[in-house]
């Protein structure tokens, strides 16, 4: 393989050109016309571009980025993630075209998109679910008798769903069939299709996922988990490696079940099997993200592994050089994902330009972006920029390590998550490693945030005296010790 396509944009495009120069293999870009000025497109060896600012007219156009592979030589296309890195009628024709998709089989795709039928799949495999119907519930009586019998609350949940869409919390009877018509409607909006099913609603739930790489040889390697329970509106902001709460056993046995996921589907590359963990600690299969995940940064810097290095090498053929065995944990790493929105308006996105833009440097720092200064954010994709990553030896330590990496982070222009992580990980409740999905809902405001920056103006203004008094008191001590020597003379 000595060409790749990136068939995606912002940071994890930049991601992979960086893993894919190390390996000394060419790249080729493509872009909008909204990211003409990108970073990727001036990084990468060729770049092409697919289209008006619309991802629909761009980045989604999946004969337009193959007809580019074919005419330019490419050998692989990597997807990121997003766009149609989870398409399985793009894997198909780009294989059909003679071009290696970086990434799983369009069975394998089409297998895990399905909330159901990778229920289904995974379920013959003794993996647990959470208590529900795993088929498609279309009649209120049907629903309802489901309902009772598992207990309220319920979720009904689309079936292709993803990202929060279709999904609805039922904590009464009466309440059910609005809630099935309301999700069904946003299914079809969402996904065309508005299947739905229902299951038990977890209460105080974690959100734990283990990374795994499988190669085509049969060889499956789970490299620890993510914790990503810090969440809004079912979107992670705030994830880290390892969990706080999982101890060896339990580590193996989620880790276990994670490989039976990827063999229940024939799972080859790098994959994401993603867990509901209730408050005894029992935990359920969510579903499995069959690509690289946002925050796989925090899983490269506590195993020293290259996932992206690690896809491209599994797409070549070639054989996973570790095993379980030599995957071990090294400190603690933690991510915080920089979004352009607004966390004291609802996070109401924003966008506009980066007048200032300066990431902090140390050696634990790993930032992930794609922007620069005077960048204007567009408004047509995520609004994600960057992903600022810190290291420790411990918890604790990389705790430390953000708190300094976000009050060096220099960013002017439009709102971010910056002071929104801040609030987070010197909570108490984070701190201790006592929080679920519902950190958000049940601890942050915007008036909590601005008790926490008064109290870190407060403490600046005493610190900046006492530093003050003391500078004051050294030059006094020293005018003092001069006097006393010219006397002397």
């Amino acid at each position: 393989m000595k060409k790749i396509l990136i068939a995606n944009r912002g940071e994890i495009a930049v991601r992979v050109i960086k893993s894919c120069t190390e390996m000394g293999i060419k790249t080729v870009a493509i872009y909008s016309e909204a990211d003409r000025n990108s970073r990727h497109v001036q990084m990468a060896d060729e770049a092409f571009c697919v289209g008006p600012a619309p991802s629909s007219e761009s980045y989604l156009q999946a004969d337009k980025i193959i007809a580019i592979c074919k005419e330019n030589n490419v050998d692989g296309i990597h997807p990121g993630y997003g766009f149609l890195s989870e398409n399985a009628s793009f894997v198909k024709k780009a294989t059909d075209a003679g071009i290696t998709f970086i990434g799983p089989s369009p069975a394998a795709i089409d297998l895990m998109g399905s909330k159901i039928a990778s229920k289904q799949a995974v379920e013959a495999y003794g993996v647990p679910l959470v208590p529900g119907i795993n088929s498609v519930v279309e009649d209120i009586n049907e629903a309802i008798s489901v309902a009772k019998k598992i207990g309220y609350p319920v979720l009904v949940k689309a079936s292709a769903g993803g990202g929060g869409k279709g999904m609805r919390i039922v904590h009464q009877e009466e309440d059910l069939e609005t809630q099935m018509k309301t999700a069904r409607s946003e299914a079809q909006s969402a996904f065309g299709d508005s299947s739905v099913f229902i299951e038990k609603f977890v209460t105080k739930p974690r959100h734990i996922e283990i990374q795994l790489i499988a190669d085509n040889h049969g060889n499956v390697v789970y490299l620890m988990e993510r914790e990503c329970s810090i969440q809004r509106r079912h979107q992670k902001l705030v994830e880290e490696a390892p969990s706080a709460i999982l101890d060896d056993d339990l580590r193996k046995r989620m880790g276990e079940a994670a490989v039976n996921v990827a063999k229940s589907c024939n799972y080859s590359g790098a994959g994401t099997v993603e867990f509901l963990m209730d408050a005894d600690h029992n935990f359920y299969f969510l579903e499995m993200n069959t690509r690289l995940q946002v925050e796989h940064p925090v899983t490269e810097l506590i195993t020293g592994l290259d996932l992206v290095e690690q896809q491209i090498l599994v797409a070549r053929g070639e054989k996973l050089t570790f095993t379980q065995a030599d995957i071990v944990s090294n400190g603690h790493a933690i991510e915080l994902r920089l979004t352009a929105e607004d966390p004291s308006n609802d996070f109401l996105p924003a966008v506009g330009t980066l007048t200032k833009y300066n990431p902090p440097k140390a050696d634990f720092i790993r930032v992930d972006d794609f922007v620069y200064e005077d960048y204007e954010i567009p408004i047509y994709y995520d609004n994600m920029f960057a992903k600022l990553v810190v290291w420790g030896k411990d918890r604790n330590q990389a705790i430390e390590r953000m708190i300094y990496a976000i009050d060096n982070f220099e960013i002017e222009g439009i709102p971010t998550t910056l002071d929104f992580g801040r609030f987070v990980l010197q909570h108490p409740k984070f701190i201790s490693g006592d929080f679920d999905t519902n950190f958000i809902a049940n601890y942050y405001s915007p008036e909590a945030i601005n008790q926490q920056n008064a109290k870190l103006n407060k403490a600046a203004a005493v610190f900046t005296y006492l530093e003050f008094n003391e500078h004051k008191t050294i030059e006094i001590a020293q005018s003092d010790a001069e006097n006393w020597r010219k006397n002397r003379q």
